[in-house]
């Protein structure tokens, strides 16, 4: 499943300014204004061999090695565990783990006909569907890639395994295996599921990261079939696969961690934020491209950018975007280098944290929202980027998606004096100090985020806009927060970003109570006409039905003020070398690395 990530990014950018800097590469005329040239980088964004619903690798001729850098290294197997669940593990393994489903770089949702064959809806009323697996896909390790491990993924993922009010298997989130109430392997290539209600976005199930070696797990735990488990099974087994599941796809050892897809892991230097891919032999798919990637965590987009120029890298890929460094990969057209940036299906925000007490009154969550000016923050830091960007207005969808509605524009950016009134009309009064207080408590609240200079700016701004309202914002860095604090709740306001895939049923998660399956809502939100209105576009048969509930879903979560989006977060990237890349809204640059053809 794709779940909902959040976006554990670090950029260390000395010295940016706020300020938008001019282009230095230009555009030349007729060329897309977020890429600074006439290349094609759109065209970029389909796979070679992609034809209508279907993907498949593309042949490519057989080349050495490529570098490529990303924003922070990669660091488990597993990373569909909450306290492993980072972008940066997906867009390693992408390329290593095989799944039901390829997204292209349009976001177009593919059947990865490299691994399976077909997925059936067998059955409308139940839900029953059928994916039918390639016959001869097999792991690095030579066992076969089948029913088992498609097993794995739901057992792992159903979240109805409990040992008293705790699920045993630790899964970042649970989108659609949760309504499997009757799985079976028909055969070792046929994994079949009759769901409990219907779930529209069943193509989302058994990505990549989802399905995960059985014959491992079965090797390291003593159970001789994982098949033979369900969830009645014996509570001890089942806790012996899950305590392996959750713990043992840690850090790397080569023996438990195979590659299924075109590429496995062949080493690993956690220190040097590096990882390094080599052809999985058994391969059945296209056998070309490079025969070795080196992946570089490099958290300084500057630094990146500087590496592709030095020819220490061949791709620099960041979805952390930032002026100095796309002005600076934009000046390379003349050394080869091609620039390309795109909105992801990533959006940056602020949380307001309802288990504060300040933020358990109305008042203050709307007189926040009212003093952040989204636009001032857009164009001193991403303009460069992307030159089209715009704040974004709804949390549910995308710009440009159908069912699309602006529902923050009314209640962000109204200006200090909007602000400074919402509180008044609360009784709150502006003390001595110009800050305002009530019953004894001063409107002083923190904005946290993890180290990144962006963000950092970000808060900065946000700032003197508030100092203007009477409120007071301090700026807090902490280089832990994406890994461990944040889903503490141990903070006033939270300044990170969310990626996901194109399943909107897999967003209840974060703003549904924890009590009732929210596993990422942080911020102690609790709206029951939320999770009534997810629950009605999850169960909906009929897409307008489904996208009617998203909708409402979305406006309640607006009128409560609780997460203010920012902006669609842009990606950008330069390559050398190498016919096409394009970096993949969800699963990074490597998405379709088999078929590069490298031509320095």
């Amino acid at each position: 499943m794709r779940r909902t990530r959040a976006v554990q990014v670090v950029s260390v950018l000395a010295g940016a300014a706020l300020v938008m800097s001019a282009c230095s590469g230009g555009t030349e005329e007729g060329g897309d204004p977020n890429t600074g040239s006439a290349e094609d980088i759109k065209g970029m964004a389909v796979g070679k061999s992609q034809t209508g619903d279907n993907f498949k690798l593309g042949d490519a001729p057989n080349s050495d090695a490529v570098t490529v850098a990303i924003d922070q290294g990669y660091s488990a197997y597993n990373n569909d565990t909450p306290d492993a669940n980072s972008s940066y593990n997906t867009f390693v393994l992408t390329s290593v783990l095989a799944g039901a489903n390829v997204l292209d770089g349009n976001n177009k949702v593919l059947l990865n006909t490299d691994v399976l064959e077909s997925w059936t809806v067998k059955s409308k009323d139940p839900q029953i569907v059928e994916w039918k697996i390639k016959p001869g896909v097999k792991w690095s390790d030579g066992e076969a890639w089948d029913c088992d491990d498609f097993w794995l993924a739901w057992l792992s993922h159903s979240n109805q395994i409990n040992e008293g009010d705790a699920p045993v298997f630790q899964s970042a989130s649970i989108a659609g295996y949760d309504k499997v109430s009757a799985p079976v392997c028909k055969d070792d290539l046929t994994f079949e599921a009759q769901f409990s209600s219907p779930y529209l976005d069943y193509k989302g199930m058994f990505n990549s990261t989802a399905v995960l070696p059985a014959h491992v797990v079965e090797k390291g735990t003593g159970i001789a079939d994982i098949k033979t488990l369900n969830l009645q099974s014996n509570l001890e087994d089942l806790k012996k696969v899950a305590s392996f599941w959750n713990d043992k796809f840690k850090n790397f050892d080569k023996a438990l961690m195979p590659g299924s897809g075109p590429y496995m892991i062949t080493a690993f230097d956690q220190n040097a934020q590096a990882v390094t891919l080599e052809k999985n032999p058994n391969w059945i798919g296209a056998k070309g491209g490079p025969a070795k990637v080196l992946v570089r965590g490099i958290p300084d987009t500057k630094a990146m950018a500087t590496a592709l120029q030095n020819g220490e890298i061949d791709v620099a890929s960041s979805v952390q975007p930032d002026v100095t460094a796309a002005s600076t990969l934009k000046s390379l057209a003349a050394q080869g280098v091609k620039y390309g940036s795109a909105p992801r299906l990533s959006f940056e925000h602020l949380d307001l944290n309802f288990a504060k007490p300040i933020f358990q009154e109305e008042a203050t969550r709307k007189a926040f929202f009212e003093v952040v000016n989204r636009q001032e923050i857009v164009d001193k830091l991403l303009k460069e980027v992307q030159a089209d960007i715009q704040p974004l207005n709804s949390l549910v969808f995308y710009p440009g998606e159908e069912g699309f509605a602006d529902v923050y524009s009314d209640k962000a950016g109204k200006g200090a004096e909007a602000a400074a009134k919402t509180l008044t009309d609360a009784g709150w009064v502006k003390g001595s100090d110009g800050i305002f207080a009530k019953n004894g408590q001063r409107f002083s609240v923190t904005i946290t985020h993890n180290t990144n200079d962006r963000r950092k700016q970000t808060v900065e701004i946000i700032i003197a806009q508030a100092k203007a309202a009477g409120i007071e914002i301090t700026d807090q860095t902490d280089p832990n927060f994406l890994k461990g604090n944040l889903d503490k709740g141990e903070y006033d306001i939270a300044l990170f970003g969310w990626s996901a895939a194109p399943f909107k049923a897999e967003q209840p998660p974060i703003y549904v109570p924890k009590d009732q399956g929210g596993s990422q809502n942080y911020q102690s939100l609790n709206d029951p006409r939320i999770k009534t209105a997810y629950d009605k576009a999850i169960a909906a048969t009929d897409e307008g039905v489904a996208r009617q509930g998203f909708a409402e879903a979305d406006r309640y979560i607006a009128e409560n003020y609780a997460s203010l989006p920012l902006f669609q977060t842009p990606s950008m990237w330069g390559f050398r070398g190498i016919d096409r890349v394009f970096n993949q809204s969800y699963n990074g640059a490597l998405w379709n690395v088999g078929e590069w053809a490298v031509t320095k």
